[in-house]
């Protein structure tokens, strides 16, 4: 009985880590664009993880395991954001008095993960422009131009028509090119439609 039970717990077992865990890091990136605290995306990424394993029936085997775990993520994001919305605002005065008496040298090494996750390939501006966009475009932006998903793929994770999907990414992007024109000036670009 106990090799039946464990032949049954394998394959659920096995997907998980082929196909699940391999994408952490990309759900990680997701979760601190959304959250901008390490701690709450951390959260964000077990409580994907838990869902995860604990719906994994509902889960197509050698399907996109990214764009499921996205969407899961994307959910329970929601459903924290609202939680919260209801709490009254918290002040963690012990963080405040540790940040107070720490040394400064100690902050000035720190590296944002927003400025890890571009680095080498856009300066601090475009993170910047991105990261002040609403969420709803940063949304959008982040799935299609960052973590490479496609339309449809997006329009599954955030459960929206694809058109809605592709009106966002163009509204976005047009916020973003609005938001940076002075900066790619400044490095030598010209608008062409000139």
């Amino acid at each position: 009985m106990k090799n039946i039970e464990e032949h049954n717990e394998s394959p659920k077992e096995q997907v998980f880590e082929t196909e699940f865990l391999p994408q952490i890091d990309s759900l990680y990136n997701f979760a601190y664009h959304l959250t901008y605290n390490e701690d709450d995306a951390n959260d964000l990424v077990q409580e994907t993880y838990m869902k995860a394993f604990r719906f994994i029936e509902k889960y197509d085997t050698g399907t996109n395991a990214k764009a499921w775990l996205f969407k899961i993520l994307k959910n329970a994001f929601i459903n924290q954001y609202r939680k919260k919305a209801k709490q009254p605002t918290k002040v963690d005065y012990e963080e405040i008095v540790n940040f107070h008496d720490e040394e400064d040298t100690q902050y000035s090494s720190y590296l944002d993960l927003r400025e890890e996750i571009f680095q080498g390939m856009m300066g601090d501006e475009v993170t910047n422009a991105i990261n002040s966009l609403p969420v709803d475009f940063k949304t959008v932006i982040l799935l299609c131009d960052i973590e490479g998903f496609t339309y449809e793929e997006i329009a599954k994770i955030i459960d929206i028509p694809i058109g809605t999907v592709r009106s966002r990414l163009h509204r976005a992007r047009n916020m973003l090119k609005e938001k940076l024109t002075d900066y790619a000036q400044s490095l030598g670009y010209e608008d062409k439609r000139n």
